[in-house]
């Protein structure tokens, strides 16, 4: 199963977001994520937060609706977004695709980002997709999808990235460390249609930028 994830960040484009779903995804909007599923012209199976960004006759519609509501305590250890992932990882999700994360607060960015490495996540496929830019993790390996010419960068979380081999790529890695705090990783080019990424020991967060044609 796979599931959406509408977050309450920027979403400048909601039509084009819109064509990423499918029809048997599941869709959990975060708070006033829900404004962006409207926008998007979807239904919520669910919302959660502490609904501080909801508009009132919004959720009134949205619950006529039939969608299910968690309403959470305004003080609490975790964000919305770390709540919605937990709910779909207890759905049983196998993918998740996390849409109106990035942007505006840079200390949510940031923890949006870093939220990808929660321990709960493993073995879970969960990127983050902004317009033409998606991130996601790289815990042992994993095969980056795409056309020849888009932007690709690893960098290390956490520590040194060690071991890592990067086959497909303009500037190919062979077993070497990628060190957190240096910029080596950044702006490799996809060179084929599929690149792999192995890493003996560490993690990596890899963004894959597609080329915006004109």
């Amino acid at each position: 199963m796979r599931t959406i994830i509408i977050a309450n960040g920027l979403l400048p484009d909601p039509a084009a977001h819109r064509r990423l779903l499918r029809a048997d995804d599941r869709v959990i909007a975060v708070d006033g994520g829900a404004a962006h599923a409207q926008a998007m012209g979807i239904l919520p199976h669910e919302v959660i937060g502490d609904m501080d960004s909801l508009p009132a006759e919004l959720r009134a519609t949205l619950e006529a609706a039939g969608t299910r509501f968690h309403a959470y305590p305004a003080d609490k250890d975790e964000t919305d977004l770390e709540l919605a992932l937990l709910r779909a990882v207890e759905l049983g999700a196998a993918e998740v695709l996390i849409l109106g994360a990035l942007g505006g607060r840079l200390d949510q960015t940031l923890a949006n980002l870093f939220l990808l490495a929660h321990p709960a996540l493993a073995g879970v496929d969960v990127r983050l997709v902004e317009g033409a830019q998606a991130a996601f993790l790289i815990r042992q390996q994993a095969l980056i999808e795409g056309q020849p010419g888009d932007t690709v960068s690893l960098i290390p979380l956490g520590g040194d990235a060690r071991g890592v081999t990067a086959e497909g790529l303009r500037w190919p890695l062979h077993g070497e460390t990628l060190r957190l705090g240096a910029t080596r990783g950044i702006s490799n080019v996809l060179l084929q249609a599929q690149a792999r990424v192995t890493v003996e020991e560490g993690v990596l967060l890899c963004v894959v930028a597609k080329q915006i044609c004109k």
